[in-house]
């Protein structure tokens, strides 16, 4: 004899902390047991995406750290990339190699902030404050360059705002080695504590096959065991002659979605620590009109940002501002299996199955 029991429609979110911003999730659970889950989004929308119909090529630059806020410096490049490409900008080598620097150190505050707020998921306060002390000396840093601890604005077309201040090189040096250290502290602290690894093992599972139909990317798509890196694969900037791997994991579950972000941070120090060993002198920028406009087209720029692909994707009608501008977000995309990973799952696993995505809400309401 069978029992029939009611389904209760649940909220989570938009005001809740572990759904990481403004997200909602209409969960049906049938006691604690998750039926179905909808995200729900749109709470956050600030119509980014036309605004550049109304900006020109250069003033544009500074929406794009709006979008994934965490790791804005990818976002810029992914714009400026193609861009630089259409103009036929010969970008000095002193400015890419400053830009992958950059960019690596923001990767790194990036997972910094995943690490700390997934441990306070999961119900470990500790390590968000181990990971706020070594995410401040990565603000102080690209503070120097820019101005600014989070929306930087660093990036120009054709190279970037300004050198290197004298003795950043031997600060950015002192603290990949001190990353280092932490990053072991870090494993003793959560990664192989028993609690935290029974919460994750086999928890929202995605396999490699789903992983590539519903178009992850970035750590999460590399969890699942796909090798692909657009920093290996299809580099730009100074990733073509630096030695760095490529982590990639078995399972596809969460537990795998943290340790990529764990083994990335490790080896971005290799490559800030390769960079600024080969850092070359010489300009930082090339010259570039003060109106620019691009020819009649459409062209796609992507990097690897902190999240995954980070592309943009430019029309143009030859005028100084683009016709239209579309951003691929790796939040949005990401965000979407959702629907598929929840089912099945508890209540309780709908958190870690969030914060093992490491959603930008930023990144998904443009």
């Amino acid at each position: 004899m069978s029992v029939k029991t009611e389904t209760m429609y649940l909220n989570m979110g938009p005001q809740h902390p572990s759904t990481h911003g403004v997200l909602r999730i209409g969960l049906e659970i049938d006691g604690e047991v998750v039926i179905k889950g909808t995200p729900d989004i749109g709470y956050l929308h600030r119509g980014m995406e036309k605004i550049a119909e109304s900006s020109t090529y250069i003033k544009y630059v500074v929406m794009l750290d709006r979008t994934d806020y965490p790791c804005a410096l990818t976002n810029e490049m992914a714009y400026i990339l193609p861009v630089e490409k259409l103009l036929g900008c010969e970008v000095p080598a002193r400015a890419q190699f400053i830009r992958t620097i950059t960019m690596e150190l923001n990767r790194i505050a990036s997972h910094l902030l995943f690490f700390g707020t997934f441990g306070v998921d999961m119900g470990a306060i500790t390590p968000i404050n181990y990971a706020f002390r070594e995410r401040e000396l990565i603000l102080d840093l690209l503070d120097d360059l820019s101005g600014q601890r989070l929306l930087y604005h660093y990036f120009r077309i054709g190279g970037v705002y300004r050198d290197l201040p004298q003795g950043w090189t031997e600060r950015a040096m002192k603290f990949v080695k001190w990353m280092r250290d932490r990053l072991v502290e870090y494993d003793r602290l959560l990664s192989t504590n028993a609690i935290f690894i029974d919460r994750l093992r086999g928890v929202g599972i995605v396999s490699r096959e789903d992983a590539l139909a519903w178009g992850f990317t970035g750590p999460n798509m590399r969890a699942s065991g796909v090798k692909f890196d657009l920093r290996k694969d299809e580099p730009y900037c100074a990733y073509q002659g630096l030695d760095f791997e490529v982590p990639t994991g078995k399972h596809g579950d969460c537990l795998d979605r943290y340790t990529m972000r764990m083994e990335e941070m490790y080896e971005s120090t290799r490559i800030i620590e390769q960079a600024i060993a080969k850092l070359p002198e010489g300009e930082i920028r090339t010259k570039v009109p003060m109106r620019v406009k691009l020819p009649k087209g459409e062209w796609y720029g992507r990097v690897a940002g902190a999240r995954g692909e980070h592309g943009c994707y430019i029309v143009s009608d030859g005028g100084a501002s683009p016709y239209r501008l579309k951003i691929r977000a790796p939040s949005f995309s990401n965000l979407q299996i959702l629907e598929k990973m929840l089912v099945g799952c508890k209540i309780a696993d709908v958190v870690a199955i969030i914060g093992s995505v490491d959603i930008s809400l930023g990144d998904v309401d443009r």
